[in-house]
């Protein structure tokens, strides 16, 4: 095996990388680490203050007199060069020996913890995940206190070398899911893994589906109750947002706040968003097949109205919603890559303007204008990002369905979206449970947000071993203190 300092002068190339020789009554020390990952307070006060003030010690001594609590001793190179890129210290005790002392001297230099800014909540916790590692997992395993909680740690990436945590609880979580997550993700091959967005599309069980098989999120109070409820939990360093598996489609209409809310205003809410998406995707096209194939149907109510907005529009129906579908999504882009202030502006300003041009132009009618504003706000409802844009491209293919077939063109495509939900798993999980395979049981926290004394039994298709949360029987039994 190569010996250490030389190596070390290949490492100097880097100018961040400092490496000098410490010389003592005993013999000559070679030290080396990264200046830009190192903290000077603990390589100053713990570990040079030792070194200055005894001079004679051996290498055991050395070792532990070093009062700092992560150190190892190592040999092995790549494992050094490894740890010194991690922020550790590497001490050799003379030049003829290939030992290290290794300590743990990392600047974890990073922003605090502050409030959600993606899943804002009115009530609830505010606290949410920053890019360190060890902070959100402190984040997750004080709202776990339990000792069956684990965390796995795994690292991918030949370049990046990302350290990536994998959390559930033993005993809840079932071992199948557990070993299909950490399968995938050991079987990662990229060289730069910068987010868990990336990895969430490595280890998906359909990465060519539009449809996300995970849900990120920022919030710690979410995942611990995914952990609780036996689902796996993925975090990355360096990246804000974590995600769990095995998911259900369900699971993106819900948020984490209609916990938080009484179960009759959660569960219409919840209610409200799944009807937003149905609008979402089959406004703007059953507006195309009626006006373009079955006029005859109609009202006579409403005939008058639609004909008088299309009087001047040159356009048949499909271009006109098609340039309008586009100018708001032209909008949306612009709003979310500008900065937060000017985007806002942009959206209030660009939506009234454009509207207001595109029917005095009689580029498109004011009845359609309506629709494709009320489409789009329906689009926003869905409160998981990822699922929001898959909504969001969803009504083009309807939308030209709809122009070559008319409703029959939006039967059609219904169908094949259909059939490939239910091809989709999360996990090897059937990814339109507990609709299909219908589970009766299952549908109280789908549909509905059922009050906490209902709560007694885990999601049936999680196939957790302990399915049973608490003993339902004590459940609605509110006895007080003089009865």
């Amino acid at each position: 095996m190569k010996s250490v300092p030389p190596l070390w002068k290949e490492l100097s190339e880097s100018s961040d990388f400092v490496c000098y020789e410490h010389q003592t009554n005993a013999v000559s020390l070679f030290i080396g680490y990264f200046k830009s990952l190192t903290d000077p307070k603990v390589l100053h006060q713990h570990i040079m203050g030792p070194l200055s003030n005894e001079p004679d010690l051996s290498f055991d001594d050395l070792y532990r007199s070093i009062p700092v609590a992560e150190k190892e001793i190592s040999w092995d190179w790549d494992f050094i060069h490894n740890k010194m890129l991690r922020g550790n210290v590497a001490i050799q005790y003379g030049h003829q020996s290939h030992h290290c002392i290794l300590v743990n001297a990392a600047d974890s230099k990073g922003r605090s913890v502050t409030i959600p800014e993606i899943e804002f909540t009115v009530e609830g916790p505010k606290e949410a995940f920053v890019e360190s590692l060890d902070v959100n997992l402190n984040l997750i395993r004080k709202r776990v206190p339990f000792p069956e909680f684990r965390i796995k740690e795994l690292k991918i990436g030949s370049i990046s070398k990302a350290r990536v945590a994998i959390c559930y609880i033993e005993g809840v979580t079932n071992e199948q899911f557990l070993n299909t997550c950490i399968q995938r993700i050991e079987d990662v091959q990229f060289d730069q893994i910068t987010d868990s967005t990336k990895l969430q599309q490595m280890i998906e069980d359909n990465s060519n589906s539009i449809f996300p098989q995970t849900i990120g999120t920022e919030r710690p109070d979410y995942v611990a109750w995914a952990v609780s409820s036996g689902q796996v939990c993925v975090l990355k360093d360096g990246s804000p947002t974590a995600f769990f598996a095995p998911v259900s489609l369900g699971s993106f209409f819900i948020t984490y706040e209609d916990y938080y809310l009484p179960w009759i205003i959660a569960s219409i809410l919840r209610l409200i968003r799944m009807f937003s998406v149905l609008f979402s995707v089959f406004a703007t096209p059953l507006y195309v097949a009626v006006l373009t194939y079955h006029g005859q149907g109609i009202s006579n109510v409403f005939l008058p109205t639609i004909v008088a907005s299309r009087i001047n529009v040159p356009f048949p129906p499909v271009v006109e919603v098609l340039i309008m579908e586009l100018a708001i999504e032209l909008l949306r882009e612009a709003g979310a890559r500008l900065p937060t202030k000017i985007g806002q502006t942009i959206g209030i300003v660009g939506g009234i303007v454009l509207g207001t041009a595109a029917v005095e132009a009689a580029l498109t009618s004011n009845f359609l204008l309506i629709i494709v504003a009320l489409s789009a706000l329906a689009s926003f409802a869905t409160p998981i990002f990822r699922m929001s844009a898959t909504i969001r491209i969803l009504r083009f293919p309807f939308i030209f369905a709809a122009q070559l077939w008319g409703l029959l063109g939006i039967f059609i495509c219904t169908l094949a979206l259909v059939a490939h939900l239910l091809r989709l798993t999360s996990l090897g999980m059937p990814y339109l449970v507990p609709f299909y395979p219908l589970r009766a049981s299952d549908l109280y926290d789908t549909v509905i947000r059922p009050p906490y004394s209902k709560f007694h039994h885990r999601f049936s298709f999680l196939r957790s071993p302990k399915p049973v949360r608490f003993d339902k029987k004590n459940a609605n039994l509110k006895k007080d203190i003089d009865e």
